[in-house]
């Protein structure tokens, strides 16, 4: 049972990440470069923020997991919807960094200390990596 569950999570993670091109490329409202580089930021970040999740995750229990880094993905897709097609390349894998390590920190590490009910850890994914992506945004924007 809990295999099958880990499967479609995995495979909801991946249709998140493939829907959220739509999203961000879209807004660009035009099939052109800007779109292109929406969605190119959007798999860099992505990507840097499943690793970062996996690496934290491997440096703190000794093992990655499966669940963790679609965790992190997750974590890293809701960072860089603010900024997609205004940040460059370093600027999307810092907000997929950020976002990875300091999500796992709030879905870890925060919840327990604050004692709060969260079993989907929406607040320590979705909330904190809100918050990252919009600090980030403001300090990484780049005038077109």
């Amino acid at each position: 049972m809990l295999r099958s569950v880990l499967t479609l999570t995995v495979v909801r993670a991946s249709m998140s990440w493939v829907g959220w091109f739509r999203s961000n490329a879209g807004s660009a409202v035009a099939a052109d470069g800007a779109a292109g580089m929406a969605m190119l930021m959007t798999q860099f970040s992505t990507a840097t923020a499943a690793i970062a999740w996996m690496a934290v995750e491997w440096i703190k229990h000794g093992k990655p997991s499966v669940l963790g880094i679609v965790t992190g993905a997750v974590a890293g897709l809701v960072a860089i919807t603010p900024v997609s097609g205004s940040v460059g390349p370093m600027g999307a894998i810092v907000i997929g960094f950020a976002s990875g390590v300091i999500c796992f920190w709030g879905a870890t590490s925060l919840k327990p200390s604050l004692d709060y009910d969260d079993s989907l850890d929406a607040f320590g994914v979705h909330g904190i990596s809100g918050v990252v992506g919009c600090i980030l945004t403001a300090s990484l924007y780049q005038k077109a």
